[in-house]
């Protein structure tokens, strides 16, 4: 009897609090966006008013703001294996604030006693601002004038290693990042029509990743959000970056691993990113229906998940046991291309002329992605200690390392660049060295090195930042354009171990 009545109390007290709580955004009757202050006194109000939710800190922004992450669960946050671990993270691009509001509401929805069945199966983590900075200041970059949505490799910010952490610290099964994309500009406006889907998804399109998740994403995760948000009045779409048709070709995003999607999809992850439509005006222009549209869009994830669990989760813990065993595929393409497969794509646009919709089709659509250059994964890395560029971001990776012993069973590879050259990626041009590659017999005495296996879930992430001709790699970045140098050999070493 007094279990049950325990039980009673706490749906009465999540009921009424439901009914009282309100964001700031709902507060400013959608007059004004939440500030870094207002979004901090929810949190905290959130998080006094729930058994559910737990609000951490999980760093700090350059200006010194507090990065928040709410942790969902119904038992100890990650301890239950049973259960699949979730992450969500918003507001990357501080001008893109339908994603933070969206996230705000989705807190306050999730606490509502019709969702708590949801927690069952899932831990929940939801990062509701990634960039407090730029978001006070309503500009994309953080404070370095970093794009954090371009730091995920190379990890020099400190609001993308606290992301970080966070998702090493849990390994999530499922992953989100929230954005918003812009669908107006003098080229659109010319061609007569632009994007007008209110919600997008694109789900991981690196040719490194899991087929079998790619393909999960593709036929599983797409036809149910389309589905979802049809159902609640909000348009969707396959996120589709590049056009107008015809004028330039449209693809399904980057394949770069640099990004909050691909570089927790390279760890296969089932990982996806959410782009709502901003506003054409100012930031406030129609942040109802935007922020609105991003909480169902989350939401929508939350329940797929849900309802496919023990799917997803299967999946995933399989193919990341082939990334740490080195049974996945030995041969990792560090060079890819969009390319065309023979399909048009009939896009939704609306028309400048007629304000409706149109479908209009695509004749240069290149949905596939193909691999240029591959190289044979060896089974580690040999980085020189007085490299200290090198070994911070094998520390900011948070990468399983070793001192390095050498053994007469290992075969050592070094690369000599020969010369650089320049090659096309997603229309901007990064350095393509001409390579030739050598056995040595040992690694020059005196010199000290760290091993790098890649017998690591990261292995794959590793591989393609190491090698000198990855278009995706460490040396493409104006940090570690040091190590590609024309006639001398690149200092990062290919480690074989022979069969005993």
């Amino acid at each position: 009897m007094k279990k049950t009545f325990v039980i009673i109390l706490i749906a009465l007290r999540l009921t009424v609090y439901s009914q009282e709580i309100k964001t700031v955004l709902e507060i400013n009757n959608y007059t004004k966006v939440t500030s870094y202050d207002e979004l901090t006194a929810f949190i905290n109000q959130l998080d006094s008013k729930s058994d559910l939710l737990k609000a951490d800190i999980i760093g700090k922004s350059v200006e010194g703001r507090n990065i928040y992450a709410l942790k969902f669960s119904s038992s100890e946050f990650g301890k239950d294996k049973d259960k699949i671990k979730v992450l969500f993270f918003a507001q990357q691009h501080g001008n893109e604030q339908s994603g933070k509001e969206g996230a705000l509401l989705l807190a306050r929805e999730l606490l509502k006693p019709g969702n708590r069945y949801l927690f069952d199966k899932i831990d929940f983590a939801l990062i509701p601002q990634m960039n407090p900075d730029g978001s006070e200041a309503n500009k994309r970059r953080n404070g370095h004038d970093a794009d954090l949505n371009r730091n995920h490799l190379i990890l020099t910010e400190p609001e993308t290693i606290a992301l970080h952490n966070l998702f090493d610290r849990y390994l999530f099964e499922v992953n989100m990042d929230v954005h918003e994309y812009s669908p107006y500009g003098d080229d659109w406006e010319k061609y007569g029509y632009r994007k007008n889907a209110d919600i997008t998804v694109g789900t991981t399109t690196n040719i490194n990743i899991s087929k079998e998740i790619r393909d999960l994403s593709e036929t599983g995760y797409l036809p149910f959000i389309e589905n979802y948000l049809s159902a609640r009045k909000f348009s969707f779409f396959e996120y589709s970056p590049g056009g107008p048709p015809e004028i330039e070709y449209i693809r399904h995003s980057t394949f770069d691993i640099n990004d909050g999607r691909q570089s927790a999809g390279i760890q296969n992850t089932f990982s996806f990113i959410q782009e709502g439509m901003n506003g054409k005006d100012d930031l406030i222009d129609n942040i109802k229906h935007r922020a609105e549209g991003q909480m169902n869009g989350m939401r929508c994830m939350l329940e797929y998940v849900y309802q496919n669990k023990d799917e997803i989760k299967r999946l995933v813990n399989t193919e990341r046991k082939k990334l740490i065993s080195g049974s996945s595929n030995k041969d990792i393409s560090i060079q890819m291309v969009h390319v065309r497969n023979g399909e048009k794509l009939k896009i939704p646009l609306l028309s400048y002329y007629s304000g409706t919709d149109s479908l209009v089709t695509v004749n240069d659509y290149r949905p596939v992605v193909k691999s240029l250059y591959d190289v044979e994964k060896p089974d580690g890395y040999l980085l020189p200690v007085k490299s200290k560029e090198l070994i911070q971001w094998v520390e900011r990776q948070n990468l399983y390392h070793l001192q390095y012993k050498f053994s007469g069973n290992d075969i050592i590879q070094q690369y000599y660049i020969s010369t650089i050259d320049s090659i096309d990626f997603e229309g901007d041009i990064v350095v393509n060295p001409k390579v030739e590659i050598k056995e040595i017999t040992a690694v020059n005495p005196g010199e000290e090195y760290i091993f790098i296996p890649c017998s690591q879930l990261k292995c794959n992430l590793i591989v393609t930042a190491l090698e000198p001709k990855s278009m995706l790699g460490l040396a493409t970045y104006k940090k570690f354009a040091s190590l590609l140098k024309a006639g001398e050999n690149f200092p990062v070493l290919r480690v074989i171990k022979k069969n005993n």
